[in-house]
């Protein structure tokens, strides 16, 4: 963007902090305040308040962040234009995905896109899928990826892959002499699920509520933020989780964690790509269809 001085007020105004911009960047915190120092001298109107130890747009902050957004989305464009032109691409994409699949999902793709694009800049923002979308609807991403069932009607969601959540135990527990358990014998086991506004949880809720069963029927001994900490909790006590099979799959070949049975109850759901709603950019169009290629979903 030829005028930095916008871009810096786009990082604050997303961020809501000056540091944070200042990190982002990679300039000075009292950079990051001279360029919105000059910015307000050249419109001659504030940009943010104080407010205790937090800042917040003005209503004039909040117009130029329109502006910056629809500012920055026209440069990019003309970037990817000129890229295809070329036949060379490059610029940056920013992109958002939930937890399960920014671990087990996306890193081979990201190495082999990085590989066939390599002017391409990617940023990843990781967290669950509620606030990917959050993300998204707030301009601070251009594409997300997420696994829930509720749609957003802000966003236009694109199936990606299918995948399974399984119920799980770990090897060296005792509830892994058990090979199939009903569902009123899942109501007393102990059971650890990922954090709420996860997809992970929403796709359980659902499939649990098709057989009458809430989460206050069952006996939940910890709710965690991710995977990786779930499969840990499971491997140092005698409870179930419900993991993705995309995430255990190399333990459950180790012989480390073992898929228990419970009959009738198939939690199947579909990753997606999503964006707000108007035709995606160029390079979120590229990235999704190497994507889908990746993973033979064409």
């Amino acid at each position: 963007m030829p005028d930095f001085r916008l871009k810096v007020f786009h990082s604050v105004a997303s961020h809501l902090s000056f540091t944070k911009a200042a990190a982002e960047l990679f300039i000075t915190q009292p950079a990051v305040t001279k360029n919105i120092q000059e910015l307000e001298r050249e419109l001659d109107i504030r940009l943010f308040e104080r407010k205790a130890n937090k800042i917040i747009l003005t209503p004039a902050g909040l117009i130029l962040m329109n502006y910056t957004q629809q500012i920055i989305g026209i440069y990019k464009q003309i970037d990817f234009d000129f890229s295809v032109l070329k036949k060379k691409f490059s610029g940056s994409l920013q992109l958002g995905a939930s937890t399960t699949i920014g671990q087990y999902v996306l890193p081979p793709v990201l190495a082999k896109f990085y590989q066939r694009f390599p002017q391409i800049k990617l940023v990843l923002l990781n967290d669950n899928t509620e606030k990917i979308e959050t993300a998204l609807i707030e301009h601070r991403i251009e594409l997300g990826m997420v696994e829930g069932r509720t749609k957003h009607k802000e966003l236009k969601y694109i199936p990606f892959i299918k995948d399974e959540l399984v119920p799980v135990v770990h090897m060296s527990q005792k509830l892994a002499d058990r090979s199939e358990i009903s569902l009123s014998e899942l109501k007393k086991i102990p059971l650890v699920f990922r954090e709420r506004g996860s997809g992970s949880l929403e796709v359980i809720e659902h499939e649990l509520a098709l057989h009458k069963i809430q989460l206050s029927d069952l006996n939940v001994a910890m709710y965690l933020g991710s995977t990786e900490s779930i499969k840990s909790f499971l491997s140092n006590s005698n409870c179930m989780g419900f993991i993705s099979i995309t995430a255990v799959a190399k333990e459950i070949a180790n012989g480390e964690f073992k898929i228990i049975d419970i009959p009738d109850l198939d939690i199947r759901r579909t990753f997606s790509f999503v964006h707000r709603h108007g035709k995606s950019d160029g390079l979120s169009d590229i990235f999704m269809h190497f994507a889908l290629q990746h993973y033979n979903q064409k």
